[in-house]
């Protein structure tokens, strides 16, 4: 009697398993490593510099990372996500007023930024080529969180709430931008920064609320500034 045997199924191969384990655990030391060089050597710390203070050879490195490219690509996502992010996201989440909301998100962006500028300005001088993606991505997520905020408060205040996206992609790009223009040459303290950012956004949200979020609304209506008292 002829019985059909199914092939036993192969056994993982556990030293290639514990290799890729050993290396995604080791790609993160020598990324928090790289922090650590930029904070001690500069945003324009270079791979020999790093190497060094890290206390390895660059051939090590490259063991680990493709090329420079690939270091610089996982060293700006460990920043968005583990230092950035965080913060960004707790300021959102923590609730309160409208305004109140407004100004911890903007509080939130300029402070993480202000306490770590070697690093931001590593990541945003590096933001090219194939290194793009990562902080397009993490505009994009702090928009569309952004977006979603302001569609349930626009709703919650029987709003339009169809130009949440836009609305949020235009807060979101001119903090972040503003904030780079700053940390580049600090020109004003970080109060007098958030202060400004929040004057301008708040009125933005403020002039939205006034007309229900219909552009219709305020096209109707008659565009004079104001003048001070």
């Amino acid at each position: 009697m002829h019985v059909d045997r199914q092939p036993a199924a192969e056994k993982p191969d556990g030293r290639k398993r514990r290799w890729r384990e050993h290396k995604i655990a080791r790609r993160e030391e020598l990324v928090d490593g790289t922090l650590a060089a930029i904070r001690a050597r500069g945003s324009n710390v270079g791979m020999d510099e790093i190497a060094t203070e890290i206390g390895v050879s660059k051939t090590v490195l490259y063991r680990y990372f493709a090329d420079k490219g690939d270091l610089i690509n996982a060293t700006m996502m460990r920043y968005v996500e583990t230092i950035l992010a965080p913060r960004i996201y707790a300021a959102i989440a923590s609730g309160g007023g409208e305004y109140e909301l407004t100004r911890s998100a903007i509080a939130a962006y300029v402070e993480t930024v202000a306490t770590d500028p070697d690093i931001y300005l590593f990541v945003m001088g590096n933001n090219a080529g194939t290194n793009q993606h990562v902080i397009a991505d993490s505009e994009r997520m702090f928009a569309e969180v952004v977006a979603t905020v302001l569609g349930e408060r626009a709703r919650l205040l029987q709003m339009d709430s169809g130009g949440s996206v836009p609305w949020a992609y235009s807060i979101v790009g001119g903090v972040q931008l503003a904030t780079h223009w700053w940390i580049s040459n600090k020109s004003m303290s970080a109060d007098d920064l958030i202060d400004y950012l929040l004057m301008m956004t708040w009125s933005a949200i403020e002039g939205i609320a006034r007309h229900g979020g219909s552009p219709a609304k305020f096209k109707a209506q008659e565009h004079e500034l104001p003048r001070p008292e």
